[in-house]
């Protein structure tokens, strides 16, 4: 059982989420404002959040930094109306874990918050390092040159799997099936998350394979 909370302030569609994430024997608790959001997580961090971005006190996707800041553990789902790619791209550059676009079935989130739970229970307590990196498992944090350098949950899967595979070049199509999984995505995904950890890691130490993917330097 996970701890959610579910920020909407479409109160049939938040009692059909909570509805279904109940069903799935999680603990839920609901929020219709970033303002009341932040009333919850200052007291406590949750597993995870489903987050609809367009509040009416404001733009909830500005307020995902601060919820990194203030539970860095914490896995952020975000629901948009919004179906342009820069819409989609902004909210993963932000520290968004995953996205849903409106309208959806319940089911398909209660799936993506199961894959992002299941994922979150297989990292055992250790540390991987490659050169002047360090991964933190638990923590979900990057080390370089012991600096930190935060990470959302996908970046932090995408990275793990390079470290454990250090010479391995990795497709697109083998990024997608190793932490996507069943997820509907295409490539194009892919490369908007190199591109974010590129610039997280600096381009020397994630590089393009032409022709071929992606390997670590």
């Amino acid at each position: 059982m996970a701890s959610i909370l579910v920020v909407e302030d479409e109160q049939d569609v938040s009692d059909v989420i909570c509805r279904y994430l109940k069903l799935d024997s999680h603990e839920v608790k609901t929020a219709d404002s970033i303002e009341k959001m932040y009333d919850y997580i200052e007291k406590e961090c949750f597993d995870l959040i489903v987050l609809d971005l367009m509040l009416p006190d404001g733009d909830a996707m500005e307020e995902i930094p601060t919820i990194r800041v203030m539970c860095p553990k914490t896995y952020v789902i975000v629901l948009t109306a919004l179906r342009e790619d820069r819409n989609k791209i902004l909210g993963l550059e932000m520290g968004a874990d995953d996205y849903v676009t409106k309208p959806f079935h319940p089911r398909e989130l209660v799936a993506r918050v199961r894959a992002m739970l299941r994922r979150k229970n297989m990292f055992a307590e250790r540390e991987l390092t490659h050169k002047d990196m360090k991964l933190l498992i638990n923590e979900r944090i990057l080390l370089i040159n012991d600096e930190s350098v935060e990470l959302s949950a996908k970046e932090f899967e995408i990275l793990l799997m390079f470290f454990e595979n250090p010479k391995k070049v990795f497709t697109r199509s083998e990024i997608l099936d190793n932490v996507w999984q069943n997820e509907d995505r295409s490539e194009r995904i892919v490369d908007v998350y190199m591109s974010l950890l590129r610039k997280k890691l600096g381009k020397e130490r994630l590089v393009t394979v032409h022709g071929v993917g992606y390997k670590l330097a």
